[in-house]
C-alpha cells in the first residue's frame, strides 16, 4: 500500500512576490502532530489563536511557485481567496477523503458571473439584476470566501 504524503495544488490568484512575480502551483504536504503541537509555541499564535493557520501552512506547504522557502510572511501575503482555498486544502488532505480535492478545485477555479446592474430610481444601476435590495446584497454573510445564501434568496 502506498500512502500519498505530498499534494499538487493550483491557487485561485495566486502569491505576488516583491518583484511581481506570481506565484500560483505548488506543493502541500500531510500534517504530522508535531506540525500542529509546534505553533501553539509561537509567541505570534499565543498573542492571537487566529495567526494558527499562518504557521500551520507554513509548515506544510513545501512548495509554492519559485519560492525556495515557504514562511509565515509569504503566507500572510496570500489574497484572502488563496488562504481559504489553502485552508480546506488542508481538511482534505488530513482529515478528508483526497478524492474530494476535485470539488475543491472546481469550487474555486471557475470565475464568478458578472453581475447584472439593477436600474435605480435616480437613473444610476446597482446589484446583481434580480430586483433584490442592494443593502440586503451586501448584508449576505461570507463564509470561507464564498458567499452564503439564506433560505428564500437568489
Amino acid at each position: 500500500m502506498n500512502l500519498q504524503t505530498q499534494f499538487p495544488f493550483t491557487l485561485p490568484k495566486g502569491y505576488v512576490d516583491g518583484d511581481g512575480a506570481l506565484h500560483r502551483t505548488g506543493v502541500m504536504r500531510l500534517a504530522t502532530a508535531r506540525d500542529e503541537i509546534e505553533p501553539l509555541r509561537d509567541v505570534r499564535v499565543q498573542d492571537n489563536d487566529a495567526y494558527l493557520t499562518v504557521v500551520m501552512l507554513s509548515r506544510v506547504v513545501t512548495e509554492l511557485g519559485t519560492i525556495p522557502m515557504v514562511t509565515p510572511n509569504i503566507i500572510e501575503g496570500l489574497f484572502a481567496v488563496d488562504l481559504a482555498y489553502l485552508q480546506e486544502f488542508y481538511g482534505i488532505i488530513n482529515f478528508g477523503d483526497p478524492e474530494a480535492l476535485a470539488d475543491l478545485e472546481e469550487a474555486y477555479h471557475h470565475p464568478l458571473p458578472e453581475p447584472e446592474p439593477v436600474p435605480m430610481t435616480n437613473g444610476a444601476s446597482v446589484g446583481n439584476g434580480n430586483g433584490s435590495d442592494p443593502v440586503e446584497e451586501l448584508a449576505q454573510p461570507v463564509l470561507a470566501g464564498r458567499m452564503v445564501r439564506r433560505a428564500g434568496t437568489g
